[in-house]
């Protein structure tokens, strides 16, 4: 029944005993759902034989309403506990809800937060307070440069290498004025200077 209801959304491998779970459990599955009561193997032992060798979520569903036996469950490694009887499209959500938590997880990071500003690399975007400050492409540059080594300084020459490149045909000066531009869109959202002047020395990111 639950594996026909998932088969036209999801690839649905099938174990009728404890023993062949373990032998499915090594193609590496999404998610994994356990009945507790299990011919050959229970499903708290197949759990604990595989938990260190499978990073995907492991569901049980049982009728066993105790919570010592849902504390048993946690123990040997299971993620989440789906007391019988329940609703499909309820576990249907539980599980879509666990593999979009793992996709986040496994997706490397390309956000950083510094106050109540965030920087997306990816998108090349700048929030503050949720309000969208326009950077040109250069600015843009100039502050991923710095945000991503906060408290590092660096000198005009080598901002203006590290953006336009080494064979660009301008000078260092046209960094203090793509600094003053980035000062003063972040400070129509904010009064807190994220770009700060070491004098003599250059600039640093100041989240």
């Amino acid at each position: 029944m639950i594996s026909a209801y998932f088969s036209p959304q999801y690839e649905v491998l099938t174990a009728y005993s404890g023993r062949e779970a373990i032998q499915e459990a090594e193609k590496q599955p999404d998610l994994i759902l356990l009945d507790i009561n299990m011919p050959e193997m229970d499903g708290l032992t197949v759990c604990r034989t595989i938990r260190e060798h499978v990073t995907c979520p492991i569901l049980f569903l049982t009728a066993r309403i105790e919570s010592a036996d849902q504390i048993m469950g946690f123990q040997a490694g299971a993620d989440d506990y789906i007391v019988k009887p329940f609703d499909l499209d309820e576990l249907a959500a539980r599980i879509a809800a666990h593999l979009r938590r793992e996709q986040r997880r496994s997706s490397p990071s390309t956000v950083r937060f510094f106050g109540k500003c965030a920087v997306d690399y990816s998108a090349r975007t700048v929030t503050v307070h949720g309000e969208a400050v326009v950077l040109s492409r250069r600015e843009f540059d100039i502050l991923e440069l710095l945000s991503l080594n906060p408290g590092q300084v660096f000198d005009r020459e080598r901002i203006y290498e590290s953006v336009w490149g080494i064979d660009g045909e301008g000078s260092s000066d046209t960094v203090m004025e793509h600094i003053r531009k980035i000062r003063a869109k972040l400070a129509r959202h904010t009064l807190h200077s994220y770009i700060e002047t070491v004098w003599g020395c250059g600039y640093k990111w100041n989240g």
